[in-house]
């Protein structure tokens, strides 16, 4: 197969509909046939409205909620996978702006404002995830801005949103991998299907070789490309979505810590406080102690 044929696979996405347009947006419900491990030539500016579950962009995987909002870098694989009852379907679950850089090689030569820019196109290359929540109530309102409007007006609110993000010092980098490492159409597909197997059972135990299986893959050849895709071996990659859906139950009630770490897909409490330290420098305990401080300060502020 040519590199021409596989840019068309599901696990690359060629967006087709700019018609000339310096930005598109887009807006999605869940389930999508968009909702996929994939990357693209475009930043993405993505904006959850409604539901949660976990996040995955490069070698990153962390939770998301209603007003969250990331920016994923050009070829900087990503997937929003909500967790939702089995026939439930969310009508609108994201706002999203995507943008090339070919907008701002240009702009750069005439507008020398967009400069300032620079510095948080420069770290979307790890992807964002902006934690202001008095930003991020600005950037939906702009968000809505941009979805209601057209031509000029639409690029004016888009530039006041970037101006917005890149004044904002409460955001997270993500990915430890950059695009470089880890965009391959080819190897990309598969793991996709292997990310959405492992996401469906991750909750019990797992083992690499039961999911080259199910791709019909030898073990070897899974785990090398599976690395290469994600920036992760396998094991390493299930205990972080297993500590990930951990954190979540933590800062969801007083479940006993025993019952995080099973429900988590851990079999071993000691394994489970070792892995959550070496993850998140803190035990289980002092982690739901922080989350609660946090959550109360926010409700007093």
């Amino acid at each position: 197969m040519n590199r021409t044929a596989r840019v068309t696979d599901p696990s690359y996405e060629l967006m087709d509909d700019h018609n000339g347009l310096s930005i598109i947006y887009r807006q999605h419900g869940f389930p999508c046939p968009l909702v996929r491990w994939h990357f693209h030539k475009e930043y993405e500016l993505h904006l959850i409205v409604a539901s949660s579950g976990k996040v995955f962009i490069g070698d990153y995987i962390g939770n998301f909620y209603p007003e969250t909002l990331f920016l994923t870098g050009p070829n900087l694989p990503h997937n929003w996978i909500s967790q939702v009852a089995e026939d439930e379907v969310v009508a609108k679950r994201d706002m999203l702006v995507n943008f090339t850089d070919e907008l701002f090689d240009s702009g750069y030569q005439v507008f020398a404002e967009l400069k300032t820019l620079a510095p948080l196109l420069e770290r979307a290359q790890y992807g964002i995830e902006f934690r202001c929540k008095h930003t991020i109530r600005k950037a939906m309102d702009l968000m809505q801005r941009i979805a209601d409007s057209n031509g000029v007006t639409r690029l004016g609110h888009f530039f006041i949103l970037l101006e917005l993000l890149a004044a904002c010092d409460d955001y997270q980098l993500l990915s430890g991998a950059t695009t470089s490492q880890l965009a391959d159409e080819h190897n990309i597909d598969r793991t996709n299907r292997a990310v959405d197997y492992i996401f469906a059972h991750y909750a019990r135990d797992l083992t690499l070789e039961e999911v080259a299986e199910h791709l019909g893959m030898k073990p070897t050849y899974f785990s090398r490309v599976f690395k290469q895709a994600t920036g992760r071996n396998f094991i390493e990659f299930v205990n972080r979505l297993r500590i990930s859906k951990s954190c979540e139950l933590l800062a969801d009630g007083d479940k006993p810590v025993t019952d995080v770490c099973f429900e988590s897909g851990f079999n071993n409490i000691s394994n489970f406080n070792r892995r959550f330290q070496a993850l998140k420098g803190m035990t289980p305990s002092h982690y739901r102690r922080l989350v609660v401080q946090r959550l109360t300060e926010q409700n007093l502020g």
